[in-house]
């Protein structure tokens, strides 16, 4: 409880700054699995703002893209676990000098980004936290609390109310996957590539799987497939023994993905289906269960990698070069 209320006061600070300012539109700026959390509130943005642009970059492309409207009227939310990237670092303190107000979210205190930012918000990591502390939902009570302050969204108070029961729904959907967890481990930790789909709200958790887990941390070969692009390419790819992770939501896109699971279930067997409809969202308000639901399949793929690491022998810690060598 003195996490929540701590989580709280932050963001109830750096909401304070940003009323300060007549910010017109949001730059979200992170890499690799700290970008892959900012896709769903980019799709927040763009679906419930009326005036705010809202636009996604990994960060140093940002810097060397140079955005023509990133100015003083900008808000450049940022996002390091360590708060040492290098890029995000560059890129905080490269948004000060366009004027934007800078807000980062970290999981340390005094890094690099700390220093560089305007404001910070430490989320909490690990098993012992409550998911109403963690990133994904740091940052949803950010975005949502920015869009009540600029232009009196009215679903932010609710979606907030509902992100603090967050911990209950992943411990509802760990527990019903649980046996599927295993049985995804013991059936897959031997391929050698491994695609995985999605769109709209959950396409960063299907980008993150890809990039994070599988590429990064298991070795094992991956690409995140958009289910609209499905078809304009990437479905020659698929046969009876090609494995793919298809993930449903509950947001406006779903029919992308559902056109995507028909096709694949016509000419594919090794398929491993996530859908959010499957998950207990008793207590949700129907209304923001599709911007929930990507929370939730992102907490259950990390248990389907979690036993694939174990399966595999291959710790998710293991690394062959980040950390080690110059790059």
């Amino acid at each position: 409880m003195a996490a929540d209320l701590g989580i709280k006061n932050q963001v109830k600070q750096a909401l304070a700054e940003v009323e300060k300012r007549n910010v017109n539109n949001v730059f979200f700026v992170a890499c690799g699995g700290s970008s892959a959390i900012m896709y769903p509130s980019k799709y927040v943005i763009d679906r419930e703002a009326k005036q705010l642009d809202a636009h996604l970059y990994s960060s140093n492309e940002f810097i060397h893209r140079n955005h023509a409207k990133l100015g003083t009227q900008s808000l450049v939310i940022l996002c390091s676990h360590s708060g040492t990237t290098p890029e995000t670092v560059a890129a905080a303190k490269f948004a000060r000098t366009k004027g934007a107000l800078t807000v980062s979210l970290t999981n340390e205190e005094g890094s690099p980004l700390v220093q560089e930012s305007d404001v910070v918000l430490k989320y909490e990591w690990g098993e012992e936290a409550d998911a109403f502390t963690t990133n994904y939902s740091v940052l949803y009570q950010l975005v949502f609390g920015v869009l009540k302050v600029l232009e009196n969204n009215q679903k932010a108070d609710l979606v907030v109310a509902n992100l603090e029961h967050l911990q209950t729904l992943y411990d509802k959907a760990a527990n019903a996957y649980a046996l599927k967890a295993q049985d995804f481990a013991q059936s897959y930790k031997n391929e050698k590539i491994i695609y995985t789909m999605a769109s709209g709200a959950n396409f960063g958790v299907a980008y993150s799987f890809a990039i994070c887990i599988l590429m990064e941390m298991q070795w094992v070969h991956s690409h995140a497939i958009h289910a609209g692009e499905y078809f304009h390419g990437p479905f020659e790819i698929l046969d009876e023994d090609i494995p793919f992770i298809i993930l449903l939501g509950l947001d406006e896109t779903r029919p992308l993905e559902e056109r995507a699971l028909e096709f694949s279930r016509r000419y594919g067997k090794r398929l491993v289906v996530l859908d959010a409809k499957d998950f207990d969202f008793t207590g949700v308000a129907e209304e923001v269960q599709g911007y929930i639901a990507p929370l939730v399949l992102n907490h259950v793929l990390r248990k389907y990698a979690d036993q694939l690491a174990e399966e595999r022998n291959h710790p998710l810690s293991t690394r062959r070069y980040m950390w080690k060598v110059e790059y």
